[in-house]
């Protein structure tokens, strides 16, 4: 399954570490990066009719303990 992952800097610090490349493999809990002062972090997932978003606006979640959203299961391919 392919997501997105976009870190924006904020207006006044502008402040972003990334350790991730464009195209690289992510893993349930893997540290990619940090934001600081302001910045912010989007997930662009998928639109899945099954998909279940286990988070809400304004929650504070924690880097490989708080799950974002749950993929709904998929059959392997046999081709």
């Amino acid at each position: 399954v392919r997501i997105g992952i976009r870190q924006i800097a904020g207006l006044i610090a502008r402040r972003i570490v990334c350790h991730a490349t464009p195209g690289s493999a992510a893993r349930t809990g893997l540290r990619f990066g940090m934001i600081k002062f302001g910045s912010s972090t989007e997930l662009i997932l998928p639109a899945e009719q099954d998909l279940s978003i286990e988070v809400s606006t304004g929650e504070r979640v924690w880097c490989g303990r708080s799950p974002l959203a749950i993929l709904p299961e998929r059959q392997p391919r046999t081709d």
